[in-house]
Parts: structure tokens; sequence; C-alpha cells
């Protein structure tokens, strides 16, 4: 595997491409300190929803926990999203 990349459609490990792909988005999108906040509030809000439905984590309940505007929250969570690390739904004009 010269310069790390893969050869074939499976890595040294005996992953596909696919996989390794969406590991390296993964952490991509981790790589950033607010984000990482963002998803660490996100998966412990979802953890108290696993015990009670009324209590989702939703954009503006997140967003309180950071000193940075809605709209740079709402697109670090789209980078979560596109890495596949989060879903979101919309309830009304809540998005959960």
């Amino acid at each position: 595997m010269p310069g790390g990349k893969v050869m074939s459609g499976k890595s040294s490990s005996g992953k596909s491409t696919k996989d390794v792909k969406h590991v390296v988005a993964a952490f991509k999108a981790l790589s950033n300190e607010t984000r990482l906040g963002i998803f660490e509030k996100i998966r412990l809000g979802r953890a108290k929803a696993s015990l009670n439905q009324e209590i989702r984590p939703s954009v503006c309940n997140v967003a309180s926990n950071f000193d940075i505007s809605l709209s740079t929250i709402s697109h670090h969570i789209k980078e979560l999203r596109n890495a596949d690390l989060v879903r979101c739904e919309r309830q009304g004009q809540t998005i959960l």
C-alpha cells in the first residue's frame, strides 16, 4: 500500500475501500474540536432520550451549550450528518 493508498477494493486489513472511506470521513468530521463537542452533546442527549422519548436533543438545545452562532452549529451538524455520524428529523419547526 504505497503512500497509504488502497490499491484494490480491499485494504491491507481486509476492509473494503468503502468502509475505509467511511471511517476516514468520520475521523475527519470529529477532528474539529467544536464538532466533537457537538457530537458528544448529541450523543449524551440521545442516551437520555432512549430512557424518555419526550427528551430529545434539538439543534437549539445543543447550541445553548456553545458560544457560537446557530448557523455555525447547523453547519457543524451538517458535517456530522454527511459523515453518517448523526441523523436529524424535523418536527414542525424543530430539528431533532
